[in-house]
């Protein structure tokens, strides 16, 4: 009897290491797709003479701005905007407002648009950027340049909401693209 319980205790053991090996990978910590810039220390922190707001809209590429448009119109029932044309950015935009923030359809305004490229690489459109508000764009600018972090203009731009905006560079940015808009 003790010989049939050494076994099955036995058993039971190199079942149960069996299984902590199988499960063992599930243990280990998955490493980061995306890492932030080996030139930005993590410990820094905003300059006390601006602040982050809230989120002001998600941009979306989409191939086909009039069907994506009905989708969410139609489909969805969410108020939507009159396309507006944005030569100076090189796309065509549709804002679907959905109360607490918007969506930001994006199609591109000729061959030299950026968004063109964009869609080259993902053909059925995607995310493309977030939009945060911020109550000084102009000291963020001064702040974000100190401390390393890559801005895609030299200058402020006006923004599709009329407002002044930079683009942070992804890279820098945990792999998003950051619009930040003067709130």
């Amino acid at each position: 009897m003790a010989r049939v319980l050494t076994a099955v205790a036995g058993a039971a053991m190199a079942g149960a290491a069996l299984a902590v090996g199988y499960f063992s990978k599930f243990l280990n910590p998955v490493p980061a797709v995306r890492s932030f810039s080996a030139s930005q220390s993590l410990h820094q922190v905003a300059d006390p003479v601006w602040n982050l707001s809230r989120l002001n809209h998600v941009a979306i590429a989409v191939p086909d701005l009039k069907k994506s448009t009905a989708f969410y119109q139609n489909i969805l029932g969410a108020q939507v905007s009159e396309v507006v044309p944005l030569p100076e950015h090189g796309v065509s935009v549709v804002f679907v407002n959905l109360g607490n923030t918007k969506m930001e359809l994006l199609h591109p305004l000729g061959n030299d648009s950026p968004i063109a490229g964009f869609l080259q690489k993902n053909k059925a459109g995607g995310m493309h950027h977030i939009c945060i508000e911020v109550d000084n764009i102009n000291a963020v600018m001064m702040d974000l340049k100190k401390k390393k972090i890559r801005i895609l203009s030299e200058e402020v731009k006006i923004g599709a909401h009329g407002k002044p905006v930079i683009f942070l560079h992804p890279k820098d940015c945990g792999g998003v693209l950051i619009e930040l808009e003067q709130a």
